[in-house]
């Protein structure tokens, strides 16, 4: 890792015939629009994507790190982050997060260490500690299967 702090930019550039796109520097432009229950087309990310895909991401970035870093064998996560968009004193703000996590592992791993590792990694995420509303974790489930099933570990 770089030494901190880390900078991040992205470019957004609008039209008056409601086009929107952000760019980083290195990767292709994505298209934006309001998402539908503001009146968008509901076919492009909006924001509110982007921010709900930030919070899932992050998660298995932070779990892949301490997963890799507790030596835990894995091979699936599957994650979905719910936000609930409110206004709050006249201002629109996300409210609420719940993540909600699915886990495959060997039977060779405790159940147990891998609830304190989703538990960890969801304590650790960048982006859900940069918030200011209630973020839940929900582990939904933590599969264990014969290690001959696991095609590829996931402690890459």
């Amino acid at each position: 890792m770089q030494a901190l702090p880390h900078q991040y930019n992205v470019h957004a550039e609008a039209h008056s015939d409601n086009r929107l796109t952000v760019k980083v520097d290195n990767l292709d432009e994505l298209a934006i629009a309001p998402p539908q229950n503001f009146g968008g087309p509901g076919d492009q990310w909006s924001p509110e994507d982007l921010f709900m895909a930030s919070v899932a991401s992050c998660f298995i970035l932070s779990f892949r790190a301490i997963a890799r870093g507790s030596k835990l064998s894995w091979s699936s996560l599957n994650c979905s982050s719910q936000g609930t968009l409110e206004k709050v004193n006249g201002v629109l703000k996300f409210t609420n997060i719940v993540t909600s996590v699915s886990l495959t592992i060997p039977t060779s791993e405790s159940p147990d260490t891998a609830r304190r590792i989703l538990a960890k990694a969801d304590k650790s995420c960048l982006v859900a500690n940069s918030l200011n509303c209630e973020i839940k974790l929900e582990i939904v489930a933590i599969t264990q299967t014969d290690s001959t099933d696991l095609g590829r570990s996931g402690t890459d």
